[in-house]
């Protein structure tokens, strides 16, 4: 099965499905849903199928041998341009211990959002053909390793997440799509050049022994592959690498979000039906950080050690700004779009500790954050549904009319929390062993504890504001759960619980890979720091 081409299935499957839905009668509206909740649903066994087979003991990170599922095929070859001589560009897949979690993340959030998107008012087809073109293209984020192709994906998820806010949005709809758009693509751009920069740095040896200049990721983490016929010869290498690592951290910052760029999510979150929220948080989020894990990393590992101190800075402010913010919020949905600023941080500030504790505990919190966030914002979508309101103080005693809700509620706020037990706990705790045994970043890591402390503030807070004391009067003909929302909620709260309990299942996925990026880390920043001398 190593060799059956499972990435590019569960990559493509959904636009497969999409272009089906186009043709599925337009009056249809049960037919669409339940076709595209078969395909986000065989994307889940996949991922599981993915699971089984993975392979512990392979490290990826900057080896093909050491990538699983691994697929390369010869996509673009253009000869005799110029100077360049051949553009090549690989169809070029595979996982290792960093994308797997992601890769599964993503089709287990793609299924709740599908179950979520039921009470979709209009356009139903227009909708689920959007929603699974965005399927695809964060999909693909986490299996290219084509530097090309990788962009191609990461670029294909703007144009669905700007219509599937724009059009099934809230009253400010059209006004969020456009700061997000904005701000991706003004990301994008700074991505683009360095890619650019990046492809005329490394040429890659051809069986016939010639040179070409290439987009696979894995040459350009090799500094033996880096060529002064290429951009190097006519710029400072040193001020080109840092000025590559830049802009694409800028990108990918923006998508994380990390502050000062943060300000498009809470617009966003607001304005966005459910299921888009639940995505937006749940996997957009994070392919800021895994963005920056799997390129800026490895590449620049010189700079990345040089700017780590900078990277844990900006976590430190991501964790107490967003969560001050989220404390003084009086929407419920923007209190949760917050909270997600801050919890990115943690994040942030793993990474930063460039040690296996910290960037284990941060991919794991990209994993836990995305399944807790998913089920704060269906909370919030079960409540809307039936009240049309968010606002904290419009509710009160909603346990004594929702008691099975309220369970839900209370497992999700905490986790958030990071209450001992529940997945947000183990995550956070790695998170803080890592960084706060490095100690440049220790007095940042000390004040970033009091994302913890403001967390538990906001979450028991809006706990007491929403289900506690008397019920009003005005909310006595609430119903609780139905089976849909039982079935949204009931597989992420296992999740959390048993990820709370037995976190190996998760952290054995990833030790092998985490591992050999801080060997790589450590043995290529002298390597780095001179090359091209």
């Amino acid at each position: 099965m190593q060799s059956f081409p499972l990435l590019t299935v569960i990559t493509f499957l959904p636009i497969f499905g999409m272009f089906l839905v186009l043709f599925l009668p337009k009056n249809n509206d049960k037919l669409i849903k339940i076709f595209t909740l078969f395909i986000t649903s065989a994307q889940v066994v996949l991922a599981a199928l993915i699971w089984s087979m993975y392979d512990y003991s392979l490290g990826g990170v900057y080896s093909a041998e050491s990538f699983q599922f691994v697929e390369k095929a010869e996509w673009i070859k253009i000869s005799g341009i110029a100077w360049l001589g051949t553009i090549k560009v690989d169809y070029f897949v595979g996982i290792d211990g960093i994308s797997a979690p992601m890769v599964l993340l993503t089709a287990l959030i793609c299924f709740i959002a599908t179950l979520s998107s039921w009470n979709i008012p209009h356009s139903i087809k227009g909708y689920f053909a959007m929603f699974l073109l965005l399927d695809a293209g964060m999909m693909g984020v986490f299996v290219a390793l084509d530097f090309f192709l990788f962009y191609i994906f990461w670029e294909l998820m703007l144009l669905p997440m700007y219509f599937l806010i724009g059009i099934w949005g809230g009253p400010r709809k059209e006004y969020a799509a456009i700061k997000f758009f904005i701000y991706t693509l003004f990301g994008s751009i700074f991505i683009l050049l360095a890619m650019i920069g990046l492809y005329l740095s490394v040429q890659e040896v051809m069986p016939d022994g010639s040179k070409v200049f290439t987009f696979n990721m894995l040459s350009m983490m090799d500094p033996n592959l880096y060529t002064q016929d290429g951009i190097l010869s006519h710029l400072n290498p040193n001020n080109f690498r840092l000025l590559a690592f830049l802009g694409l951290f800028v990108g990918f910052a923006i998508k994380i979000p990390m502050f000062p760029f943060h300000t498009w999510l809470p617009d966003a979150h607001v304005e966005a039906p459910t299921p888009i929220s639940v995505i937006l948080a749940g996997v957009l989020l994070k392919m800021g950080t895994y963005g920056i894990l799997r390129i800026n990393y490895p590449m620049f590992p010189e700079i990345t050690h040089q700017l780590a101190w900078w990277i844990a800075l900006f976590g430190m402010i991501n964790i107490v700004y967003g969560a001050l913010v989220a404390m003084a919020q009086k929407d419920f949905k923007k209190l949760i779009a917050y909270s997600s600023v801050s919890h990115m941080g943690f994040v942030m500030l793993g990474m930063a500790a460039l040690n296996t504790a910290g960037i284990s505990g941060a991919i794991l919190q990209m994993f836990n954050h995305g399944t807790i966030t998913a089920m704060l914002f269906l909370i919030v979508g079960v409540i809307y549904d039936r009240s049309h309101t968010r606002g904290l103080y419009d509710f009160g005693g909603l346990a004594n009319q929702m008691p099975v809700y309220t369970g839900f509620v209370t497992v999700a706020f905490f986790a958030a929390i990071g209450l001992p037990g529940l997945s947000g706990f183990i995550s956070e705790a790695f998170v803080f062993l890592g960084a706060f045994s490095v100690e440049s970043i220790r007095i940042i890591t000390i004040i970033s504890t009091l994302g913890i402390l403001l967390g538990a503030g906001y979450m028991l807070w809006t706990l007491q504001r929403v289900f506690l004391g008397e019920l009003n009067p005005k909310w006595s003909g609430l119903k609780d759960l139905d089976f849909r929302e039982y079935a949204m909620l009931v597989p992420l709260t296992l999740i959390i619980i048993i990820l709370g309990i037995f976190p190996s299942i998760m952290l054995d996925f990833m030790n092998t890979s985490v591992n050999t990026m801080v060997d790589f880390l450590i043995k290529n920043q002298q390597l780095f720091s001179n090359i091209i001398q």
